[in-house]
């Protein structure tokens, strides 16, 4: 049987990441496992590598994540649990630096354009990294003291980096949501703030589908939280929406809203029915 402190969660990135900083903050207990990709977290939990995988779905200045909406249906994987994570972006240096030393900061290109007032204020000209951590991890591996990074105060405690200035980003509610997916469904009633229920649906090539299909939240009072469409197969006719809503399946008016919703749509899978982070609120 897994232990708390046996079990292992995985994640995209190095050691060190938003996503690794994400896993400490909701499952402190468990080992992380770093992942090469998104598919790779996920395999990861398929094969018995990792209990659970960390994912990233949507940031509040960059948007949503690329790809991830379309990879959670075929993942076989089920929500159990959403955590807000905030982003707070960090100068690190090798140890001995001064900040008036740094003359350019590498990162993930969306972390660089984060910081832009910060940079600009102290001359410091931007390089494009693969990521956050792996940024990180080179600056120290160069051991140059007019190269920074762009990082989490974990990847700089990983790689021994001086934290030279703190929270620079420009945005001062920088917050990324991740899921918490589990090979295993669990739609109890939990939690103090509310239950949410993320599914995905294709509408029926009629009229004013969509329209249609959305009627019946309305009518019933339910708050759809997140509706977004994403193509399937690189088809411009096969459409597929993932949505959000606050409450659980068992709640009447949930339940109706969702019966009338598969009248008209070819396909409906709920992804996960899980408590709402205070976080959201």
């Amino acid at each position: 049987m897994t232990t708390a402190s046996s079990a292992r969660i995985a994640f995209q990135g190095e050691l060190g990441a938003y996503s690794h900083e994400a896993c400490r903050v909701a499952r402190p207990d468990m080992t992380p496992v770093p992942c090469a990709t998104f598919e790779d977290a996920i395999d990861a939990v398929r094969s018995g590598k990792a209990e659970l995988a960390m994912l990233p779905v949507e940031n509040s200045t960059y948007g949503r994540v690329a790809d991830i909406h379309s990879l959670l249906p075929k993942s076989g994987l089920h929500i159990i649990e959403e955590a807000f994570v905030r982003v707070h972006i960090n100068l690190l240096a090798v140890p001995g630096t001064r900040l008036e030393d740094v003359k350019s900061a590498m990162s993930h290109t969306v972390l660089l354009g984060q910081c832009k007032a910060f940079l600009s204020q102290h001359g410091i000209a931007r390089v494009t990294g693969a990521d956050t951590a792996g940024s990180a991890r080179e600056v120290a591996a160069q051991g140059v003291p007019g190269m920074a990074a762009l990082a989490s105060e974990l990847a700089g405690e990983i790689y021994g980096l001086d934290m030279l200035a703190r929270h620079i980003e420009d945005e001062g509610n920088n917050t990324t949501r991740f899921l918490l997916m589990s090979p295993e469904a669990d739609h109890s009633r939990r939690g103090s703030h509310g239950m949410i229920t993320s599914f995905v649906f294709e509408v029926r090539n009629i009229p004013a589908a969509l329209y249609k299909a959305m009627g019946g939240f309305a009518t019933n009072g339910i708050n759809m939280t997140k509706l977004e469409s994403y193509m399937v197969g690189g088809s411009f006719t096969a459409t597929q929406f993932y949505a959000d809503i606050e409450g659980h399946p068992d709640d009447p008016g949930v339940r109706r809203a969702l019966d009338e919703l598969d009248y008209f749509t070819n396909m409906v899978e709920v992804l996960g029915v899980y408590p709402a982070d205070p976080g959201r609120h």
